[in-house]
């Protein structure tokens, strides 16, 4: 599915109704009592918004701190209603396997929301994600959002995205 965000208003609107759509999913889940143990991975050229989008999904789940991006720490950790979620930016892994060292076994054991951005430099150590995000620069301003799901999970979260006022 695409979007078009021609603003920072759009792109916060897109993360609310991403937000819904996730707190849907999981509350259909919550039989389990489990956390939301998600990979959404976010794609895109310098400067499309990824951070800005995972800014935004973030503060839409409640999260009223400062949300920075991760690029020189790599790792940043937000603790949500719905669980843990942990932001990845792996701009500057010089090595996929560099994900091994930061403990990335031991983080997934807690089944977080795991948000990555440049997930290509993870290759082959990343597990497959559930829901794919793709910023694209749209002319003559504003992005390109094109969301697309890696697993039935993923699937189940987008078919709850609620339609644009």
């Amino acid at each position: 599915m695409k979007f078009e965000c021609e603003d920072l208003a759009a792109m916060d609107a897109l993360a609310v109704r991403m937000a819904v759509a996730l707190t849907r999913l999981l509350q259909s889940d919550s039989q389990s009592g489990l956390p939301p143990d998600l990979l959404v991975t976010f794609q895109g050229e310098l400067g499309t918004g990824k951070t800005t989008l995972i800014r935004g999904l973030l503060r839409a789940l409640g999260f009223k701190g400062k949300v920075k991006s991760p690029t020189y720490g790599l790792l940043e950790t937000y603790d949500l209603a719905v669980g843990v979620a942990l932001h990845f930016d792996l701009y500057r892994l010089a090595d996929p396997e560099e994900l091994e060292f930061l403990g990335l076994r031991d983080l997934l054991d807690q089944r977080p929301l795991l948000l990555v951005e440049w997930p290509d430099r993870g290759a082959g150590v990343l597990p497959e994600p559930d829901v794919r995000v793709r910023l694209d620069y749209a002319q003559p301003a504003g992005r390109q959002v094109e969301l697309s799901a890696g697993s039935p999970r993923g699937q189940r979260w987008l078919a709850q995205l609620p339609k644009p006022n």
